[in-house]
């Protein structure tokens, strides 16, 4: 996948999109709306609609100029473009509060991303059992990648260790890593790392609570 994005040159800002437009595809299938403007969905979206077209484009797709686009096949195409057709099997390291949270979470499998291990370095976590999985220890990360088929690795560790196991997700062939610690982590060329600051996402709504709150006064 990665290598078709890099040959029709995707732009990162567009694959970013697309997680925003799959979603809203899908409470327009679930309502059974059969197409969609462009202007609509750049509105549900929060974007212009040239954009939307500019997007959609690289996909292939270019709608019919009075109807717009069939939300089925737009739907299809999106959900293959972001390799939703398979299921990516995901580890998560660090059984804390976070991590517990996100293993208890069944959203993530019902979306094509099930939870195949979980691991810590707590020797006292080690071999407890959440859900239906036992807790292995982070050093049989790369036993599990080969066993499972591991595709994407989830750090919420402390942030004191995350470089550590991030070093370790990539050493036993990980290629893709979600960040939730609250530190800066580097990876290898070659492995996708993406990151969730809970407290960033705090301050951008701070700083619009902020500014509604000075237009009211």
């Amino acid at each position: 996948m990665a290598g078709d994005l890099q040959k029709r040159r995707i732009p990162e800002a567009t694959v970013a999109r697309l997680p925003v437009y799959l979603r809203i595809l899908l409470e327009l299938a679930e309502s059974k709306t059969a197409t969609i403007s462009s202007e609509r969905l750049a509105e549900l979206a929060g974007v212009n609609a040239a954009k939307v077209r500019k997007d959609l484009s690289y996909l292939g797709s270019y709608g019919t100029r009075g109807v717009g686009y069939d939300v089925e096949y737009l739907l299809f195409q999106m959900s293959r473009e972001l390799g939703l057709n398979h299921d990516w099997p995901v580890v998560i390291a660090g059984i804390g509060n976070l991590g517990s949270a996100l293993a208890n979470y069944g959203g993530f499998t019902e979306r094509g991303f099930p939870v195949a291990a979980l691991v810590d370095a707590d020797t006292t976590k080690v071999g407890r059992s959440l859900g239906d999985l036992e807790i292995r220890h982070v050093d049989e990360l790369p036993q599990l990648v080969d066993e499972l088929g591991i595709a994407i690795g989830v750090i919420a560790t402390p942030a004191h260790v995350a470089q550590g196991v991030a070093d370790k997700m990539a050493e036993a062939g990980i290629h893709s890593v979600l960040n939730f610690a609250p530190a800066v982590i580097t990876v290898p060329d070659g492995v996708s790392l993406r990151k969730v600051d809970l407290a960033v996402e705090l301050q951008i709504l701070s700083f619009y609570q902020q500014h509604r709150h000075e237009q009211t006064v």
